[in-house]
Parts: C-alpha cells; structure tokens; sequence
C-alpha cells in the first residue's frame, strides 16, 4: 500500500483516467495478490527477503562509468601496441603469427584495462587463522597491480568480514584444534589412496555414520572437496535423457555438474516459483524435443542460501511443487548448514520440514565447521549407488585424517553430545549477529540484498570505481572484506559483501558498520 500511495505515476493515470484514488489503489492490491510468488500457508513464520532495484541515475553513471573506462583501456591498447607504453600481459610472438592464437584479445581486455585497476583488492595473503580476526601480510605494487612485493610487515588485528566463518569454528585452540592433533598423530596428515582401495580409514567411516544422523537421513558419504561433489556427483545422478532445472543463481560447481552430465538444463528465475512450475509444466506437457517421449528424471538443483545475494531458497513451495509434478530435489547446502535452523540443520530444519522431502541433500564442510569437503545424504539406496558411480568416489584421494576429525568434533559440539550448551550458544549468537548487523546498515541507508536471516550481507555499491575505494578504505580501518564486480555480479550490481560469524563481537559489528558511513553507497533518505 506505501509503495501505490507513494508512486506519483498512479495517481496520474487515476486522474487521466477519472477514477477514485481508493478504487484505483484497490485494483493495484488486487492485482498484486494474484501475482505473488509465493504461498503463505506453506511457511510456519513470516518470509522476508529483499531486492531493490538499482536506481535509474545510479545505473545511468554505472554505465557510464564502465564506458568510460572501456574508452581509456583501447586508449591504453593503442599504447601498448605501438610500445609507448609496456605491456605486461602474455602475447603471442611474432614468429607465431601465423598459427592459431592461444590468447583471445578481446577477452583479456577486461582483465588488462578495468580488473588490474583494482586487483589490490584480492589475494591478499594472510598469515594467521581466518578467525574473528587475521593478520595480514602487507604488499605494494610499483606497477600498477601487475606485480606485487611484501613488505615484510604484518597488518594485525584485522576484523574478518569475508570468511565463511559462521560458527567461528576457525580457531587454533580448543576442542577441535586438540582433537585435529591427536588424529594427525595418529594417521598422519595425508592418506595416499582412494576410498575404494587403501584410503578408507575408521575416521570415515565416523563421520559419515555422524553426519547422516546429524542431518536425519539413512546414510551419508563424505568427499573431500566441496566443488567437486557438485561437480562430479550431478554427473553420477543424471545423464541424457534427464531434465536438469537449475535457479538462475547456483554457484558454478552446480552449474559445471549440470554441463558435464549431458543433461538437458533449462533455467528458472531466482526463487520465482511460478516459472519454475512453467518448467515444469511444459516438461511433463512437451517431453524430450523432437521425440516427445517423457523424460527419465526430471532434477530440480537449487541452493539453500545463495552466496552472492544473501538469499534463502522457498524449499516449502519447492518441495511442494516437486512432489506435484513428481521431480526430485537436489539441495546444496553449503553456506545455509550450521548457519540456519534452531538446531543448525540448515534450511530444513529452519522452515521445519522432513528431510525426506529432500531427495539429495548436500552441503560443505568448508564454512560451518572450519575444515574442508563436502557430503551428499539421502537415502541408501542412493549412497550405495554414488560409491560405485561418482568419480570423486572412485578416483579422488581421501579426506585428510585431521580435517575429518575436526569435522566430526565440532559437528558434535552442534548437537550438544559434547555436553556442554556451545553449539547452541553460538547458533544463537550467529541469528543476534545477523539481526543487529542488518538493522544497523539499512537504519543507516544502505541498500541491503538477502533475506533477514541470512548471515551473508549484500552491500550494494553499483560503480566500478567503488569497488576499489571501499576495499582500501574499509583495510585502512582495519576491516578485511569481500568486495565483488562483473563478471561474478552484473554490471550494474557491483557490491562488498559481508559474511557474519559467531565469534563476531558487538563491538567489532559496530566498528565495521559505522566507519562504513560514507557518500559512495548510501542512498539519499530525504
């Protein structure tokens, strides 16, 4: 209703037209509920995400911005061409020319021209634990970014604001780092062989038996990388014949695993459940192309939290319309386990629902739990065909002894068997964070991406020069965070993002969210 009686443009057409503003805002209600995405009875507790879109002037100089620098980079190509100025960039020779270029020209522009302008802003080299705090080893570049050298100082203190520390199980003392010892001592840091052959040690076998009743499945199987279970295991699941239906915005493992399968994938807009059911439709409706026959599988891939934007996936309409129209779910989990849910079961157990529902449950070890892997859960059946079939199963060396071990202590520290109330103090403690951090920046004008839950914050700063500036700006307080461009945002949707932990402290969120005050992202509140 704010936005209708707000919008001069409504009350224009009302006018021209002659209607009464009441009637008039009464049609645009009506309008609006029989467009929403969404269907309330599903949810237990209100669902509130948000997207605003980039302002019109804002966009315009955005545009302009990335024109401008395009001009300066063929400004700067020219210069290099004709050896005015030194080019730093790999080049055939010119004995090669004739062959066929392994260096595409154009596509290196960006990267020479715009990228290298702001690449003081990544890699930096850290030379501690990625806890609460890091220090960082101090570089300087006499050449514009193509080079860098260490100083030999070390930046202390920095508040970490871009590790996937949610639980802030990223520590060097305690109840895990102990534990991690003892199991290096014991088998060693590495294991030499695959699951399949000499790898598999009792450690696994643990956690694997830990995680399937942590998140309440019949079995579960452990990987050691996060990336390639996506990669490698949608393989194992589908292949042709099969429909993949992927949201718009899953991560690149998903989007790499869909590809290599063979499959037929189509795209639906981010959480958008309508297009999603069209898909769906028309898939049932049309078949396979050409043949028209149905479909063997038809897997719908989405995310539980998505890291770019901050944004948590409506499982209960998507398990709704999968067991409509008979699909199977595929869920990743990677950044939403240990972060959401009352008991840190993910986004399952924060709407409340079976796990059951969900036909592939996978997620990561690499945030939550300070370590590194990944797992798939679901049922037998289907663990016992990925050990025969998934090629990081069958191929890939075995999780590191230690990591597995820190996995399974602070997992347990989760669920409270070690017997003290940790893991839910710092479940809890990650929901104040995300809560107060989130207030603060919109009461202060920010323009704030993602859902209200949702420990990763989306700041939006839209301008390329932006980026740059607030990276060295935020170091210069000592403050590390994660500032992100195009290619991985859209080019009018450039922003820092903020990743919330446990182990934050209020007073290092208010160091971090009030020197952030500044003319370059703040909208005009007036």
């Amino acid at each position: 209703k704010t936005i209708f009686t707000n919008l001069p443009c409504c009350r224009l057409v009302c006018a021209q037209l002659t209607l009464d503003w009441s009637a008039m805002l009464s049609i645009c209600l009506h309008w609006a509920n029989q467009n929403v995405t969404h269907n309330s009875s599903l949810y237990k507790k209100p669902f509130a995400e948000s997207f605003e879109e980039t302002p019109l002037l804002v966009a315009v100089l955005t545009y302009m911005g990335y024109g401008i620098l395009t001009i300066f980079g063929y400004l700067r190509d020219f210069l290099r061409h004709w050896s005015i100025e030194k080019c730093h960039v790999a080049r055939e020779k010119e004995e090669q020319k004739d062959f066929v270029p392994l260096y595409q020209d154009f596509e290196n522009f960006y990267t020479r021209n715009l990228y290298m302008r702001i690449r003081d802003n990544w890699n930096r080299p850290i030379c501690s634990v990625p806890g609460a705090k890091m220090d960082l080893v101090e570089r300087v570049s006499h050449d514009y970014n193509w080079t860098f050298e260490h100083t030999g100082k070390v930046v202390k203190d920095v508040i970490n604001m871009g590790s996937y520390n949610y639980l802030g199980f990223a520590e060097n003392t305690g109840a895990c780092a102990d534990a991690a010892i003892e199991a290096t001592e014991k088998y060693g840091v590495g294991v030499g062989s695959t699951r399949c052959e000499i790898g598999n040690l009792d450690i696994h076998e643990e956690l694997e038996q830990l995680v399937a009743r942590f998140l309440g499945v019949e079995s579960s199987m452990a990987f050691g990388m996060g990336f390639a279970t996506n990669s490698m295991n949608i393989p194992a699941l589908t292949g042709k014949g099969c429909l993949i239906l992927s949201d718009e915005l899953n991560h690149a493992s998903l989007v790499l695993g869909a590809r290599l399968s063979g499959s037929t994938i189509r795209v639906f807009k981010h959480n958008n459940m309508q297009s999603l059911e069209k898909l769906l439709r028309d898939a049932i409706a049309h078949g396979q192309p050409r043949t028209h026959r149905p479909w063997k599988k038809i897997l719908i891939v989405v995310e539980g939290i998505y890291s770019m934007e901050g944004s948590i996936v409506r499982l209960p309409e998507v398990v709704a319309l999968k067991k409509r129209y008979k699909a199977y779910l595929y869920l990743d989990e990677a950044h939403s386990i240990g972060a959401l849910g009352p008991n840190g079961r993910g986004v399952v157990d924060y709407f409340g629902l079976d796990p059951k529902d969900v036909d592939i449950m996978m997620g990561t070890f690499t945030k939550s739990f300070g370590a590194a892997g990944g797992y798939i859960g679901g049922k037998q059946e289907l663990i016992d065909y990925l050990r025969r079939h998934s090629h990081s199963a069958l191929y890939a060396t075995s999780m590191s002894p230690p990591v597995a071990q820190q996995i399974i202590t602070s997992m347990r520290i989760i669920m409270g068997e070690d017997g003290t109330t940790l893991g839910v103090d710092r479940i809890r403690q990650l929901s104040e964070n995300t809560t107060y951090f989130r207030r603060e920046l919109r009461e202060m004008g920010f323009i704030i991406y993602g859902n209200d839950d949702s420990p990763v914050v989306p700041m939006m700063l839209y301008m390329p020069a932006k980026i740059g500036a607030f990276g060295r700006e935020m170091l210069k307080r000592n403050i590390g965070t994660v500032v992100v461009g195009f290619p991985a945002t859209p080019i009018i949707e450039s922003r820092a993002r903020f990743c919330i932990s446990a182990a934050h402290t209020r007073e290092m969120l208010d160091t971090v969210s009030h020197p952030v005050i500044s003319p370059i992202t703040v909208r005009n509140t007036k």
